[in-house]
Parts: C-alpha cells; structure tokens; sequence
C-alpha cells in the first residue's frame, strides 16, 4: 500500500467534517429541546414551623454538645459544672 500526503490529508478533511457535521446537528438538537421543553424552576417549598418543644430538645442537643466540649478542653468532669444560660447575639 502506498501512502501519500494527500491521502493523509483527504482522510483528516474527512474525519474533521464529520466530527463538525455531528457537533453542528448536537447544537440544533439541544436548542430545539430547549424551545420545547424550557425549564420550570420547582415551588419555592414553604417555610416550616419548628413546635416550641423541638426548639427546646434542640436547645437540650446544644447544651449537651457545649457541656462535652467545655469539659473535654478543661479536663474535668461534665458533673463539676453546669451551663444554666445560652443567649444568641
């Protein structure tokens, strides 16, 4: 088989074409989609009410949390101290 430069060439003018053809039909595809079906962003969900009794288990979650932490970094005890009061700012 002989191989020539102009072959080379034909066959990458080929293969580029080809490549190009199936990009330009991909592009057209997706904007004829996007025309027919456009997206609808979903319902803003509505804001749920916490019941005054998951505030204060959470309260209890926190507490509990800062009570290890505290005692952990202090090297005592959970029992040697008590947190009576958290304020939010």
């Amino acid at each position: 088989m002989e191989v020539s430069i102009s072959a080379a060439v034909n066959v990458s003018f080929l293969a580029m074409a080809v490549i190009f053809t199936v990009l330009v039909i991909l592009i057209f595809t997706i904007q004829a989609l996007v025309k027919l079906m456009p997206y609808k962003a979903p319902p803003p969900a509505p804001p749920r009410r916490q019941a005054a009794a998951s505030v204060s288990g959470d309260q209890d979650d926190h507490v509990a949390a800062i009570t290890a932490t505290l005692a952990m970094h202090m090297g005592k005890s959970p029992n040697d101290f008590r947190i009576v009061n958290i304020s939010q700012r």
